[in-house]
């Protein structure tokens, strides 16, 4: 939340003389500040990219929902001014995901390796490891197909992700206390089919924006019985299969439309941006998690979701 509010400041102080090729269209002038609804959709300043991206990142793994930050983000820069710009913007957003994946790839690239071997019949463990995967990936996948049009439809907005925000702080709280982060359970090594399964039907959750699926994965291990590091391996590990269909999906399925929107230059940006802010994302919560816990995000959900529905509420 102060990642956004700081960034939303830059953004409304550098806006004068920071605009895009696409807000010199809304008309050369603003009368105190004051800018003309724009009468086609815009581009992507580049300062508008990079703040999309460093939000993606920050978030992307943390168990805070990164697509509710987002579409947060998205209606504070006012990039979602009309239906052709908001269904552009949600699959620019889902594109520059790819930023956050290669994070992953980077600080997993043993187990990432392991995996491969194991493909090739080359490591036991790496082999379970895949199956155990590919299992995890598919609940959501048939769920996500079924749904896609009634989630887009009725779900992309901020009260459902407010109340999503709600309902899992007071869950991370809940299974904070149940399971405290010192609980030793089991390594990653001894998941069976029955534990990737139960992990693959709490991801199903998180198709619902602002739930997060990071929040369901790991929530998932943990009542498996696994281990809090195993637990944040594994839903990083199925992270790079989820959140990788997702973004070729996306990206094959309207990534002319993105292009059309928001140029080459602004995704690319944004990728790098979600890279770096991926990066130092992971590589913070892996070890906050070990020594204290879910409680804090279960706070920042829970104050989160009563900031911005106190706001909606008001302006409503």
């Amino acid at each position: 939340m102060i990642l956004l509010l700081a960034l939303a400041s830059m953004r409304l102080v550098s806006a004068p003389v920071a605009g895009s090729a696409g807000e010199k269209n809304k008309g050369q002038g603003a009368v105190s500040g004051v800018q003309a609804e724009p009468a086609v959709p815009s581009s992507l300043s580049y300062l508008d990219a990079a703040i999309l991206g460093l939000v993606e990142g920050a978030t992307e793994y943390l168990p805070v929902s990164s697509t509710g930050h987002l579409l947060l983000a998205e209606s504070i820069l006012g990039l979602a001014h009309d239906p052709a710009s908001k269904k552009a913007a949600n699959a620019y957003a889902i594109v520059i995901q790819a930023g956050a994946i290669l994070a992953v790839l980077g600080l997993y690239r043993t187990r990432v390796r392991q995996i491969f071997l194991g493909l090739l019949g080359r490591d036991g463990d790496g082999r379970r490891l895949a199956i155990n995967l590919v299992i995890a990936f598919l609940p959501a996948v048939v769920a996500g197909l079924l749904l896609e049009d009634l989630i887009k439809g009725n779900l992309f907005g901020l009260w459902p992700v407010t109340a999503a925000w709600l309902v899992g702080g007071v869950l991370l709280l809940v299974l904070d206390r149940k399971i405290p982060h010192t609980h030793t359970g089991l390594a990653l090594e001894s998941f069976g089919w029955r534990h990737a399964l139960g992990v693959g039907l709490m991801q199903c959750a998180a198709l619902w924006p602002g739930v997060s699926r990071s929040l369901a994965t790991i929530a998932g291990g943990l009542l498996m019985g696994a281990g809090m590091a195993a637990a944040v391996e594994f839903s990083f590990l199925l992270g790079l299969m989820t959140l990788g269909a997702a973004t070729v999906y996306e990206a094959l399925k309207n990534g002319n439309m993105i292009i059309a929107h928001f140029g080459f230059a602004g995704p690319l940006l944004g990728f790098f941006c979600a890279f770096v802010s991926a990066w130092i994302s992971i590589k913070w919560m892996v070890g906050f998690l070990q020594r204290r816990g879910l409680a804090l995000f279960g706070w920042y959900r829970i104050v989160l979701a009563l900031v911005v529905g106190g706001y909606l509420l008001l302006v409503s």
